[in-house]
């Protein structure tokens, strides 16, 4: 599994600087790597939250659109700033801790992400997006036909190619959305779900819905009615082909994916060819 969570942050095994975690009022001595090792908890009192960012202009506009976004029946992990006002101290970000943990809770993720896209809707497009050139960026690209490249077979590829072919115009509108929900909302109990990330694409909002749906079914255990529950969507069957050539390119692209690693893929692949 390549998906969830790993988009644009950088892992490290070296905890934040003192002068980092002081930047952002964590003065607690305690220190601890959480499970990826994408973040780190700061002093358990502080219950502050730092990681390393790989994209700095990035992390920044994450933290300024959390800091004021206010989505429907939605908790928000919300970013902290530094003493001296910055959302970015040498490469480090920092946010609050929110309670709960990922769980299989799939339509309520994609409903989760229907009200956080309503939220997003008018914000304008942001400059680095056509810039990035990581492996997700390009992973996207190809989805939609805006960029090409030999993908390995064995990883994904031939899939790929296979389903690219039943690409259809579509005419939905662009916005900002969050293109990696799985794996980055956290439940507790009957709290509204919890949001700790962002993860910023320019593409419909039917298509973030879509990707959720396609990790629910490649990784998640999720039935395959999941996929009828959402047919009322726009243009769900072509959003649902984005989404799994999407991450069908991203395994391909991805260093830690492998043969193995696909069958989720290929299992999802057979329940989107019987909608389109």
């Amino acid at each position: 599994m390549v998906a969830g969570s790993v988009s644009h942050v950088s892992a490290t095994a070296e905890p934040p600087p003192t002068h980092v975690r002081a930047a952002f009022g964590a003065r607690g001595e305690g220190v601890e790597l959480l499970e990826g090792g994408l973040a780190w908890r700061c002093g358990e009192e502080d219950g502050v939250l730092l990681k390393l960012a790989a994209n700095t202009a990035e992390a920044a506009w994450v933290a300024r659109v959390l800091d004021t976004l206010a989505p429907e029946e939605t908790r928000l992990a919300r970013p902290l700033r530094s003493t001296d006002g910055r959302w970015v101290v040498s490469g480090w970000s920092a946010r609050r801790d929110l309670v709960g943990r990922p769980e299989p809770r799939h339509d309520e993720v994609v409903a989760m992400s229907l009200r956080l896209h309503t939220a997003t809707s008018r914000l304008d497009k942001p400059r680095f997006v056509d810039s990035r050139q990581d492996i997700y960026a390009l992973a996207d690209r190809m989805a939609w036909g805006e960029a090409h490249m030999s993908l390995s077979p064995e990883k994904g590829g031939r899939l790929f190619d296979v389903l690219a072919a039943s690409r259809k115009h579509v005419a939905l509108r662009p916005q900002v959305v969050h293109g990696d929900l799985f794996g980055n909302v956290l439940f507790s109990g009957n709290a509204p779900p919890g949001l700790i990330d962002f993860v910023p694409f320019w593409r419909p909002a039917e298509w973030a819905a879509a990707v959720v749906v396609i990790d629910a079914l490649a990784w998640g255990g999720s039935d395959p009615a999941i996929v009828e529950r959402w047919s009322h969507l726009a243009e769900w069957p072509q959003m649902l082909l984005r989404a799994l050539l999407f991450r069908l390119a991203l395994h391909a692209l991805h260093p830690r994916a492998s043969t193995s690693s696909l069958g989720g893929l290929e299992s999802a692949s057979q329940t989107v060819l019987e909608v389109l």
